[in-house]
């Protein structure tokens, strides 16, 4: 692999970019990492604000490219190393779906997760771009009732993001525990790309507390 492939992840332990290494993993990518200790509020300084005025994580830097939001990120990497086979060509059938799946997570997902997490009253159905809670959970249990992934028997790079995302929302009861939910996030987080980097941010995020701390 070329130096002109190299990534630059800007990353923090145990945040939405996880799943992203995890990717960058699963795909045999090189890269970098760039830590932030959100602890310690660095994702708030001036030289990240110029990376992402919104002081989020991940972001990353490809060459001259700088990518951020996380859907984003994983359309671009997953299509940045295609013989790893986690994106479908651009001719490929399963290429509408899988963008679907991907775009689902940061349209619907992340926003009715919010409000269900703030306790929120949400939009009424006609304005809200989820419909309702519960009609945008039921669109993806229905999905991953009908095989092993979210594309059937193929795994993509949505699977990665949906597959860390049900992890975390069903340890903090946002997600319920449902067995399709459960078996899915399973079939991912049980694989070595993210047992390493679940490991390795544990052991981060304990030095990022422990400096934080003072």
């Amino acid at each position: 692999m070329t130096d002109q492939n190299r990534i630059t992840l800007y990353y923090s332990p145990q945040s939405r970019a996880t799943g992203t290494r995890v990717l960058l993993e699963e795909l045999g990518a090189p890269y970098d990492l760039h830590v932030l200790n959100m602890k310690a509020g660095e994702q708030r300084r001036p030289a990240y604000l110029a990376i992402n005025p919104l002081g989020k994580v991940p972001a990353i830097r490809h060459g001259e490219a700088l990518v951020t939001e996380q859907v984003a990120i994983y359309i671009y990497l997953a299509d940045l190393f295609p013989q790893a086979g986690l994106a479908p060509a651009l001719s490929d059938p399963l290429r509408g779906p899988y963008l679907r799946w991907i775009a689902y997570y940061g349209s619907s997902f992340e926003p009715a997760l919010i409000d269900k997490f703030m306790q929120r009253e949400p939009a009424p159905i006609t304005q809200s771009p989820y419909a309702d809670y519960d009609t945008m959970l039921g669109a993806l249990e229905a999905q991953l009732s009908r095989g092993p992934y979210l594309l059937g028997e193929r795994m993509t790079a949505a699977d990665i993001l949906w597959g860390v995302a049900f992890k975390w929302t069903m340890m903090f009861g946002i997600v319920p525990k449902k067995d399709v939910f459960v078996r899915y996030s399973e079939r991912i987080t049980s694989r070595p790309a993210f047992l390493r980097i679940n490991a390795a941010d544990d052991e981060m995020a304990a030095q990022h507390a422990a400096v934080a701390g003072g």
